[in-house]
């Protein structure tokens, strides 16, 4: 089988583990294969040996980035790191032959090399290669990233990514980060405050102290700033951040109103939120530089928690029109919206996926509550977890990764993070220093 056609087989693969179906290990002597079954998923195996140090200097990042890089892949459920401890052959330089026959051997499917190297100036260089161990070849070309040596994680998120997208014909989501509310203090008296972090919990940084309460943050297309509601003033209010140097300012949304839910338009150029008026909360859009709000919605009801297609040609929202919240689509320019939610339950906090395909949601429901997906017209409604409280579902960058908050029951229970795939499998809480809640995915960085 050339290679081509390898890579091309392995891509369809793990779409159908994305999809939720499954593969199988082939035989020793046999080309990978699909074998569709009850809908249970076979991760692929695949091995990382520790990274190659190229300088004295480079000996213990490059351990660091090689797991680093494991961590990602498995941490996805569609791979299987095989342990160190059953590898036949070692991995000695970069440039070395692979010894196909060992690695067949322990029946890793994906073989992943690399080598790291720090210059005088203090800049790494990460190189890498993915084989296919059952075809005897090499997937796609060797790439290489280079970065200062405290971005070194950045690197091996890269690394990861690439890896990901050659076997899976997909976009990753390793090199993204998450900004969250992190909580402290009692139940009855908890403080928060904005904190960013990389994906998987690393790199903590606050945004904002403790002083006043903050919620729903929401990052920008470009990841460079966030939006949020702060009760700094005494009520909510819009805030608009900017991450590198972690200034901020008020939103100007009309005067003497609460304004809360906020979240950017797929351009970054507009913000779409809720406002309070008169005892009616309703939906405006208005530029993010302030001025000229637009009402969309009118009805004697709540209508909140909008979110845009990726195309900002339509929003989706919650409303309690018809008697619960439910969920509602309409075009972003106001006007008729049409009822999508259609099941048992009360609907809440929807979100468009990335890919455009699909609409994440709070449920509540016979005591219950879900995080769930359907369709952007409401059918083929799936809810992926169950729990005392689950919550404020976003994407990840690929649109096949759900984060959400989830908050235990009883008096100490506290809010923490948590990760599911789009299948409703693979369901892992997400590592932070102490509680969280609030979560929001960035783009790819």
């Amino acid at each position: 089988m050339s290679l081509h056609k390898t890579l091309n087989l392995a891509r369809k693969l793990l779409l159908v583990a994305l999809a939720g179906l499954a593969f199988a290990a082939p035989a020793q002597s046999e080309p990978l294969r699909i074998e569709i079954t009850e809908g249970v998923i076979e991760p692929l195996p695949f091995a990382v040996p520790n990274f190659q140090a190229e300088n004295a200097s480079a000996g213990e990042m490059a351990q660091s980035i090689a797991r680093v890089v494991a961590a990602d892949l498995a941490g996805t459920g569609l791979f299987r790191e095989i342990p160190s401890s059953a590898f036949i052959s070692t991995v000695t330089s970069f440039s070395s032959p692979v010894q196909y026959a060992d690695w067949k051997a322990i029946n890793a499917q994906a073989l992943i090399t690399g080598a790291v190297s720090v210059g005088t100036n203090g800049k790494i260089t990460v190189k890498f290669r993915v084989f296919d161990v059952f075809s005897q070849g090499q997937l796609g070309e060797g790439l290489q990233f280079a970065g200062s040596a405290g971005s070194w994680r950045r690197m091996a998120h890269k690394v990861a990514d690439a890896v990901y997208s050659r076997i899976t014909g997909e976009s990753a989501y390793f090199d993204s980060r998450v900004v969250f509310v992190s909580e402290s203090g009692p139940k009855n008296a908890r403080q928060k405050r904005l904190a960013i972090m990389d994906y998987d919990g690393a790199n903590l940084q606050f945004l904002t102290d403790s002083s006043a309460l903050v919620l729903s943050p929401r990052f920008s297309p470009t990841g460079d700033r966030v939006l949020y509601t702060s009760y700094e003033t005494g009520f909510p209010q819009i805030f608009l951040l900017e991450i590198a140097n972690v200034g901020r300012s008020a939103l100007p949304t009309p005067n003497g109103n609460m304004s809360f839910a906020p979240r950017f338009s797929p351009d970054g150029n507009e913000v779409v939120f809720s406002l309070e008026n008169g005892g009616n909360t309703d939906i405006y859009r208005m530029n993010v530089g302030g001025g000229g709000a637009q009402r969309l919605t009118s009805a004697p009801s709540i209508e909140t928690g909008p979110s845009f297609s990726p195309d900002g040609s339509q929003i989706v929202f919650t409303s309690d029109r018809s008697g619960t919240p439910q969920l509602y689509v309409m075009s972003a320019n106001g006007g008729a919206a049409r009822r999508i939610s259609n099941g048992a339950g009360r609907y809440n906090t929807p979100v468009w996926s990335p890919r455009g395909d699909l609409i994440a949601f709070t449920k509540q429901n016979a005591g219950r509550f879900h995080i769930g997906v359907m369709r952007t017209d409401g059918s083929e409604e799936r809810l992926l977890t169950a729990s005392f409280l689950d919550e404020g579902p976003t994407w990840s960058p690929n649109g096949r990764v759900i984060m959400f908050t989830r908050e235990s029951q009883g008096a100490s229970g506290a809010a923490a993070l948590y990760m599911v795939d789009i299948t409703g499998r693979n369901l892992r809480r997400v590592t932070t220093q102490g509680a969280a809640s609030d979560p929001s995915w960035s783009p790819l960085q």
